[in-house]
């Protein structure tokens, strides 16, 4: 593939994605072992598809087609009193990995970021088996030695 052009653009979510964003996040939820029902996807859609309740989606096209997605917010840092960017959901299409589709997402996730004024970090979790996504995460970020804890409500 060198010195060809690959055809791939990110955009945010917008309301003509809903048949294909929920293709993508069944799919994301399946490889996390998760089942999202159609009533979890219709809140998620609506959490995404409501301006300013506080989580942002953005789709990643190749040649026309929605083949990943991400979400994000923007919340304060208690360490520094600036603001923080949360990475809460990436995934992209088996079919369109190798493409950038990951990298792009997250590149324009803190473009938008510094674009608002925002000084402090981008952040995101990730699976510890997933090997395949780390070797992205680590051209990208730091890996930190913070743990994640849950608590179910």
């Amino acid at each position: 593939m060198s010195g060809e052009s690959i055809d791939l653009t990110v955009r945010p979510l917008a309301a003509g994605d809903e048949a294909r964003w929920r293709e993508l996040f069944t799919a994301y939820g399946v490889f996390y072992e998760t089942v999202f029902t159609d009533e979890i996807l219709d809140r998620v859609w609506a959490l995404l598809s409501t301006p300013g309740a506080g989580v942002e989606g953005l789709v990643a096209e190749h040649d026309g087609v929605v083949v990943g997605f991400a979400h994000h917010r923007s919340h304060p840092d208690t360490f520094t009193g600036t603001r923080d960017r949360f990475l809460d959901d990436l995934y992209t299409d088996p079919a369109a990995r190798g493409l950038g589709v990951g990298t792009m997402l997250i590149e324009t996730i803190v473009g938008i970021a510094r674009a608002a004024g925002e000084t402090g970090v981008l952040r995101w979790i990730t699976a510890a088996d997933n090997v395949t996504a780390q070797r992205v995460y680590d051209r990208l970020a730091t890996k930190t030695t913070w743990l994640t804890y849950e608590v179910r409500l």
